[in-house]
C-alpha cells in the first residue's frame, strides 16, 4: 500500500516521492490518517479498505467545492487513488492546534458568514449525494426547503432507525409536523459545510481551516445549529458570524429541529445514549 502512495505520488508531483516518515494520527471515526514525508514535503494521508473509494471521491468534490468559493479554508486536495486492497486520500499537511483563540474564532466566523452569502442557488440539494459520517446523506433537489429537510433528512434517518427495528415516532406524521414547522420558513439557498462540530475545525499558522466537509445547499442555521450541538466554539466565532450576517427570528427554536438530524445520524453510526436523545428532541419538537 505504501509503495503504491509512493509511486502515484511521485506521478502527481512529477518527482520522487520516498516516504522516510510515516506518523500515524489520532482523531476520526472512519479512517486511518498518517502525516508522511520525504524528508522535505508532508502530506496528510486518509486510508481505507478498497471499496470505501467512492467514499474518498466524494469527499474530494465537496473539498474541491468549498475551495472554490475562496471564503473558508480548506485543505489542498493533492491525490486519490487505491492500492489492491486499500484507497486512499491525500492532502496537504498543516500543523493544527484548536480553535480557541479570539482572533481566528472571530475570524472563522466571518468565512463562514461569507460561505454562506456565496452564490446563487434556487433550489435545496446537491450535484450528488455524500455521506454525513458514513451514512449515506441525500441531495435529491427541491425547491422547498421545509419539504427537502423533513423527508431527506429527518425522515430518512428515522427510515433508517426502523430498519434496525427501533421505531422512535410514526416517520410519516413526524414529517408532516417537521414540514409545517418550517413551512413558513423561507430562507435563501446557501452552500453549507454539513458536518461543522468543532472536530472538523481548526487553527493554523496560516488562520482557521475546516475539513471533512458534508456539502449541499441547505438553510445556513443547520450549519451554525451545529457548532452549539457538541459546544467548542468560542463567543467571538458567533460575534464574527453575526457582524455579516445576522440570524434570523425563530433560529432558537428551529435548530432543535436541524440538530434532531445528527442526533439522529449519531445513534446510527454509534448507537448507546444517542437514541435517548433523539428521543427528548423529538417530545420537545412535538411539543411546539
Amino acid at each position: 500500500m505504501w509503495q503504491a502512495i509512493s509511486e502515484q505520488l511521485s506521478e502527481t508531483l512529477m518527482f520522487s516521492f520516498v516516504i522516510k516518515e510515516k506518523v500515524k494520527l489520532t482523531g476520526g471515526d472512519i479512517s486511518e490518517s498518517y502525516m508522511i514525508s520525504d524528508g522535505e514535503q508532508r502530506y496528510f494521508v486518509k486510508i481505507n479498505s478498497r471499496d470505501f473509494l467512492p467514499n474518498f471521491e466524494i469527499e474530494s468534490d465537496n473539498i474541491r467545492t468549498l475551495r472554490a468559493t475562496r471564503t473558508i479554508y480548506v485543505p489542498e486536495l493533492v491525490d486519490i487513488g487505491h492500492s489492491k486492497h486499500n484507497s486512499f486520500l491525500i492532502l496537504n499537511y498543516l500543523s493544527t492546534k484548536p480553535l480557541e483563540s479570539s482572533d481566528a474564532s472571530y475570524t472563522f466566523g466571518r468565512q463562514l458568514a461569507e460561505l454562506h452569502q456565496w452564490g446563487e442557488q434556487k433550489e435545496f440539494g446537491f450535484d450528488q449525494d455524500n455521506f454525513i459520517g458514513n451514512t449515506i446523506q441525500p441531495n435529491h433537489w427541491d425547491r422547498k426547503w421545509a419539504r427537502f429537510f423533513a423527508e431527506q433528512r429527518i425522515g430518512w434517518q428515522l427510515q433508517l432507525i426502523k430498519e434496525k427495528g427501533v421505531t422512535l415516532v410514526d416517520i410519516t406524521d413526524f414529517i408532516h409536523l417537521v414540514q409545517d414547522l418550517l413551512t413558513s420558513h423561507q430562507p435563501r439557498p446557501s452552500l453549507l459545510h454539513g458536518d461543522l462540530w468543532h472536530g472538523n475545525v481548526a487553527n493554523t499558522a496560516f488562520g482557521p481551516i475546516c475539513y471533512d466537509p458534508s456539502c449541499y445547499w441547505g438553510d445556513r442555521e443547520c450549519d451554525i445549529a451545529m457548532t452549539e450541538l457538541f459546544g467548542g466554539f468560542q463567543p467571538e466565532f458567533y460575534q464574527g458570524y453575526e457582524s455579516i450576517a445576522p440570524l434570523d427570528l425563530g433560529y432558537s427554536d428551529r435548530k432543535h429541529i436541524y440538530n434532531l438530524y445528527h442526533i439522529l445520524n449519531h445513534y446510527n453510526l454509534f448507537g448507546g445514549h444517542y437514541l435517548d436523545e433523539a428521543q427528548q428532541l423529538i417530545e420537545r419538537i412535538q411539543a411546539y
